[in-house]
């Protein structure tokens, strides 16, 4: 049976590509979504689908490090090569093993690689590992401030712009979390039309909204946000339609025209109660609905 350190040390020498003078961030990313599945409960099997779900997560951990990385990334290849390292076998939809990344739909973890994806001192030891060895900078500072755990002391700033710089990572880490969190939770529907669509591609339709603008809050607690997919997200910001406390759907019907099929219409969706997460531990702030309706909603 491989140990623990066996996979800890798999983890701290991922084959990834230097062309470009750098460690390419795809893999050890990808890792950083899984570990998050982990945590969640949400990786007891051995089979670890292809899906929207697992490439939003995989796609907002890359807002770190877009700045560098400017072309839009494909969550198919580090599926697919993660196998080199042991980690899983990438199977096709017929469960053969894929020989390429076009045809990989889902991957069979290694029991031991998945035993240990579910202990907690694991997790964090392999989360500082990537984090140290595959990233710099403000993208080390990011990813700490996404994860929660401290900077390394190598990484403290001692200049003012180099404090800038950093406080501006921690920002992106903590709105990326904001972001991993919500959505989520809201099972990538938005609250407002139960709509749902998730891509391997592009991942979820749905943004992560503030309730309490962000500009004036500055707070990215989860019962600060719902997920609205674009219109949604659009109108609410617009104050067309807010919520009262009972999460019922207040609509300004007077301060604008519509026209289209009803399923469309904003204001048939007066007095319905919108979809709501699971977890009560998500759900919209009073204290921020109120800010909303008192600063933003339109009567």
């Amino acid at each position: 049976m491989k140990t623990t350190a066996y996979w800890l040390k798999q983890i701290a020498r991922l084959k990834v590509d230097r062309a470009s003078g750098d460690p390419a961030p795809h893999k050890p990313l990808l890792l950083l979504a899984i570990l998050d599945l982990a945590e969640e409960g949400l990786l007891a099997q051995e089979i670890l689908p292809l899906s929207g779900e697992l490439a939003f997560r995989f796609l907002t951990y890359w807002t770190v490090v877009a700045v560098r990385r400017k072309q839009r990334p494909d969550i198919r290849l580090p599926f697919h090569h993660l196998k080199s390292g042991g980690f899983w076998t990438a199977l096709m939809e017929d469960a053969r093993p894929s020989p390429n990344n076009r045809l990989t739909t889902c991957a069979k973890l290694d029991t031991s690689f998945l035993k240990c994806l579910q202990e907690t001192d694991f997790r964090d030891q392999a989360r500082r590992l990537m984090v140290t060895n595959y990233f710099a900078g403000a993208e080390k500072a990011a990813l700490c401030s996404l994860l929660d755990i401290p900077v390394p002391e190598e990484l403290q700033i001692v200049r003012e712009t180099a404090a800038i710089e950093q406080a501006a990572a921690v920002e992106q880490g903590r709105e990326a979390r904001f972001r991993l969190t919500v959505i989520p939770a809201y099972n990538y529907t938005c609250a407002l039309t139960g709509y749902r669509l998730v891509t391997v591609d592009s991942g979820s339709i749905v943004d992560a909204a503030h309730i309490h603008r962000f500009a004036d809050s500055r707070n990215n607690d989860p019962r600060n946000g719902m997920a609205l997919c674009k219109n949604a997200h659009w109108l609410f910001d617009c104050g067309l339609w807010t919520l009262d406390d009972n999460y019922r759907i207040r609509v300004a019907v007077t301060k604008f025209s519509e026209s289209g099929a009803d399923g469309l219409l904003l204001k048939k969706l007066e007095g319905r109660r919108i979809g709501l997460p699971n977890s009560v531990q998500y759900w919209p702030d009073p204290i921020h609905l109120a800010w909303h309706r008192n600063n933003r909603f339109k009567f």
